[in-house]
């Protein structure tokens, strides 16, 4: 695919939402945060809203980003399923 037709497909900047999760732990949260952090400094911990799985093994986190970019992006989702404790990025 064309970098033209990329951008074509998404405007940028926008809110976005990127759902993360990973098995139940007490600072999942703060280091899904962290890692988007690294690529969106603005995103504060309000921006993660999280939820417990049925039987309690596992947690989501929607983070909502303000994207700027494509590039950035896919650094947030590349950093944030390279994470040990994140077991999936969507």
């Amino acid at each position: 695919m064309s970098d033209d037709l990329k951008t074509s497909i998404i405007e940028f900047p926008l809110d976005f939402p990127i759902k993360v999760m990973g098995e139940q732990h007490p600072e999942f949260a703060a280091r899904v945060l962290d890692v988007v952090q690294q690529h969106a400094p603005e995103t504060a911990a309000s921006d993660i809203n999280t939820r417990p799985s049925s039987k309690g093994n596992y947690i989501s986190a929607t983070v909502m980003v303000r994207a700027e970019s494509q590039q950035q992006l896919d650094d947030i989702y590349r950093s944030l399923s390279s994470h040990p404790m994140v077991k999936v990025v969507l």
